[in-house]
C-alpha cells in the first residue's frame, strides 16, 4: 500500500512540474500512470478497513485536483470526481474490479484458478430449487477469519457478484455491456446518497 501511494504521488509531482513549466493543465490521459497504480491489483483490498482505502483515495483526490487545477480544500470534491471526471471512489473501484473479474470467470475468459473460485448455485444439485439459482448467484464458501478469509477472492468475488442487481447476472451480457451497466449502477449510489442527505436536511 505504501509503495502504491508513494508511486502515485511521485507521478503527480512530475505532472505538476510539467504543468507549471508549460502553463497548461494536464489532461485525463496524462493521469494514466497514477490511475494505473491506484487500480493495480486493488481487488486485494476488498473488505479492507476504511483507513486503508482512504490512503488510495487521497491519491485519487490529488489527481483530480491536479487535472482540474483546483486546490485541496476547495468545496465540491464529490461533484468533481463523480460528475466532471466520471471517476469512481476507491471502494467502488474495488467493487467494479471484482465484478468484472467474476464476469470474466463466468465467461471462461479468466485463468482457471480464478474460474474454479466461482461456482454457480445452479451447479449444486441440492440447491437448484432455490431462488438464488434462478438469479444466477454464486456459492459463498465458509471462511474462518473475518479479516483475511473474507477478503480472499473465492469469498469476496461471489459476495460482490451476489450483491449486484439481477439484470447484471444475465449470462448473455457481453463484457463491454456488463462493464458499462456495472459502472452506471455504481454511480447511481452516489446520486442516491445525495438524495438521502438532502431529505435528511429537509
Amino acid at each position: 500500500m505504501a509503495n502504491v501511494c508513494s508511486s502515485g504521488f511521485y507521478w503527480l509531482c512530475q505532472l505538476r512540474r510539467v504543468r507549471r513549466s508549460l502553463d497548461t493543465t494536464p489532461s485525463r490521459r496524462s493521469s494514466m500512470p497514477v490511475m494505473l497504480r491506484v487500480d493495480y491489483c486493488n481487488a486485494v483490498f476488498a473488505g479492507s478497513p476504511r483507513y486503508i482505502t482512504d490512503k488510495l483515495q487521497c491519491v485519487l483526490n490529488a489527481a483530480a485536483h491536479l487535472i482540474t487545477n483546483t486546490h485541496k480544500f476547495d468545496h465540491g470534491l464529490s461533484h468533481l470526481l463523480h460528475e466532471e471526471l466520471h471517476w469512481l471512489d476507491v471502494p467502488e473501484r474495488i467493487h467494479y474490479k471484482l465484478g468484472v473479474t467474476v464476469h470474466r470467470c463466468l465467461q471462461y475468459k479468466a485463468p482457471e484458478y480464478l474460474v474454479d473460485c466461482c461456482t454457480p448455485v445452479s451447479d449444486i444439485p441440492s440447491r437448484r430449487h432455490l431462488r438464488s439459482a434462478t438469479q444466477h448467484h454464486l456459492t459463498v464458501p465458509r471462511y474462518q477469519l473475518s479479516t483475511f478469509g473474507r477478503r480472499a477472492f473465492f469469498v469476496a468475488g461471489p459476495m460482490v457478484w451476489n450483491s449486484l442487481q439481477d439484470s447484471l447476472h444475465d449470462p448473455a451480457l457481453t463484457s463491454n455491456s456488463f462493464r458499462q451497466s456495472l459502472k452506471t449502477n455504481l454511480f447511481r449510489r452516489y446520486h442516491s446518497d445525495t438524495h438521502d442527505f438532502e431529505q435528511v436536511r429537509k
